[in-house]
């Protein structure tokens, strides 16, 4: 099949290609928005990319206080690994590391999940033998004492081994700016499907990558073939009007969820039109031969 054209932007007759990874979920809450944002900013730091992160993970909403356990404002943190077990090892570390430490702060489950896994659970000993157990409601607590006052953990919370990691959309543009407006757009749109995070910086990455390299113990390099600036030296899927690529990657709690989000990312950028963002909307895939979810852009596109 040919590629397609909506709106003056062609988009490849190309799939993205993501795998199976297990998630799971957080709700932040703090006494006002900004330090639920620098406890989950904290959290969420460094997760880019389970290359070498271990996990990835972003806000995938923020929350109301009529949304939230205490009544105060909040956000939803989703976190992605390759297994259960490096998964709660990521979760346990940057609980203590950056969500114990937050003024204010406050953490409970985010997710219901197949299995559960711990989160005050896993800290608590921190406490040092002052840790209080606490029942309510039918679910487990934990009152930790801290220089500020209290900090008050959920015991458990859910994971899911249905998540999905790596849905992409690449946007190729005449230049840098072009293509920032294109991911931004996407970006906005995406962050309205409840369930999906885009790990990277403000949810775009602009170094994407390809398996492997040619020296050793590479486990990833620069993906060639997208680099303007290669496009004379190397092969390269770029014709001559584009001069920059950036790349969204997206995560999910399922696989329709993924396919949903590249969906509202792809029709952003068709209806931004190819005047004031990108001329070719692609995606990234190893031949079918890296995850068995394959997002065919066809099928997606308005």
């Amino acid at each position: 099949m040919a590629a397609l054209t909506r709106n003056g932007v062609v988009i490849d007759d190309t799939f993205a290609e993501a795998f199976p990874m297990s998630g799971t979920g957080i709700i932040v809450t703090a006494v006002n928005e900004r330090w639920v944002l620098e406890a989950a900013r904290s959290m969420t730091g460094f997760a880019t990319s389970v290359i070498a992160c271990g996990v990835e993970a972003g806000i995938d909403r923020m929350l109301s206080p009529e949304e939230t356990p205490d009544g105060r404002p909040g956000a939803r943190i989703l976190i992605f690994g390759m297994d259960g077990d490096g998964l709660k090892k990521q979760l346990a570390t940057r609980l203590g590391q950056c969500i114990l430490t937050a003024p204010s702060s406050a953490c409970f489950a985010g997710l219901e999940g197949e299995t559960k896994i711990d989160l005050g659970n896993a800290i608590r000993y921190f406490a040092d033998g002052w840790q209080i157990s606490k029942k309510f409601a039918g679910k487990h607590y934990w009152r930790m004492p801290v220089m500020e006052g209290e900090f008050l953990c959920e015991a458990k919370t859910g994971m899911t081994s249905k998540g999905v990691g790596g849905g992409n959309l690449l946007f190729l543009a005449a230049d840098a700016a072009h293509a920032l407006a294109a991911a931004e757009a996407a970006v906005d749109a995406i962050h309205a499907v409840e369930g999906a995070i885009m790990p990277f910086p403000g949810g775009v990455v602009r170094s994407g990558s390809k398996v492997g390299g040619k020296y050793k113990g590479m486990m990833a390099s620069t993906n060639n073939a997208y680099c303007p600036t290669l496009k004379g030296v190397s092969d390269t899927q770029l014709t001559p009007e584009i001069g920059s690529v950036l790349e969204i990657v997206i995560d999910g709690l399922t696989s329709d969820i993924v396919a949903e989000a590249m969906r509202v990312g792809l029709k952003a950028v068709v209806d931004l039109g190819p005047e004031r963002g990108a001329l070719r909307i692609s995606a990234g895939n190893y031949g079918g031969q890296l995850g068995p979810h394959h997002y065919h852009l066809k099928d997606l596109a308005p």
